[in-house]
């Protein structure tokens, strides 16, 4: 039921926000996009197919590892430190998740934050899609 309010509130974002914005992408995203049984990758495969793609540089590796190093996401979670890294090494202002453990995690957002800035980078905002639609007053 959660997973469906989530999907739910996505396909709003999607469907009244998105262009609002330039969404971007990385080659880790494409790699869980790909990963599952044959035909929902191929789905999100296409909705990503539009994205401006980012490239993964040694200045993204080096600050993915600094954020593991200082505790800011576990090992286990290199991937989602990664995926901070790309965005925060590229100036990107917003970072869409639904990963609420290691990303969109407002315990962890302190320490994420200082590790960028300690790398000369300002973190994205890291935010769920329901973060980031208007509401009217």
């Amino acid at each position: 039921m959660v997973i469906a309010g989530h999907q739910q509130t996505t396909h709003e974002w999607w469907d009244t926000r998105r262009g609002s914005y330039e969404l971007c992408a990385s080659q880790s995203v494409l790699e869980e996009a790909a990963a599952g049984n044959p035909q929902a990758p191929q789905e999100r495969l296409d909705v990503l197919r539009p994205m401006t793609f980012l490239e993964t540089t040694n200045a993204a590796l080096a600050l993915a590892k600094e954020l593991i190093q200082a505790g800011a996401l576990p090992a286990k979670a290199d991937s989602d430190a990664l995926h901070i890294a790309i965005a925060a090494t590229q100036g990107i202002p917003y970072l869409l998740t639904w990963n609420c453990r290691h990303l969109a995690n407002a315990t962890m957002r302190p320490l994420i934050e200082s590790v960028c800035a300690s790398g000369g980078f300002k973190a994205p905002i890291i935010c769920t899609p329901e973060e980031l639609l208007e509401t009217k007053p």
